[in-house]
């Protein structure tokens, strides 16, 4: 089991560099499909089934399919590397701090939830999670429905063709 850890682990540590590092876009989604789904091997070991067949679905088949497509569509085959300036490189820096400080303080707030909800062997199965949507985030869960759908709607009435 340890073993499985490394091996998920080293896999998504080198696909992320290769993400970073490689210069042509469709390496680097295919680079990060296979972190995505290293990523989803971590969520079985954790016992999150649930969790990683979401993540499988929602990330690795339908927005990395869509990054191709649209990668294709515009033809970025070529590398091009902007020289940026330096007020562009300190901005930059000052904020991926400030997303690390938000990281930092969020990873802080977790342990406040582990004592709300206890790890048990029953955690990340999809009867828990259905149990805790419908009981305690049923007004949240169907708010974020009613807007997906109005956002549906809406992408729908922009989209559609003027006879």
């Amino acid at each position: 089991m340890i073993f499985l850890f490394y091996f998920l682990s080293a896999i998504m540590i080198i696909c992320a560099l290769a993400v970073v590092f490689s210069k042509n876009p469709i390496n680097n989604v295919i680079y990060l499909i296979v972190c995505f789904l290293a990523m989803a091997g971590h969520y079985i070991l954790l016992n999150a089934q649930f969790l990683a067949v979401v993540h499988v679905i929602v990330y690795t088949g339908a927005i990395m399919v869509l990054f191709l497509f649209v990668i294709m569509l515009l033809n970025l085959n070529k590398a091009i590397i902007l020289r940026k300036s330096t007020v562009t490189r300190v901005s930059a820096v000052i904020t991926g701090g400030i997303f690390f400080l938000v990281l930092l303080a969020a990873t802080r707030q977790t342990f406040e939830i582990h004592a709300r909800y206890p790890f048990t062997s029953e955690f990340g199965l999809v009867t828990g999670i259905g149990t805790v949507l419908f009981n305690e985030f049923l007004l949240p869960f169907e708010m974020s429905s009613i807007l997906f759908i109005s956002a549906m709607v809406g992408a729908l009435m922009l989209g559609k063709k003027d006879v």
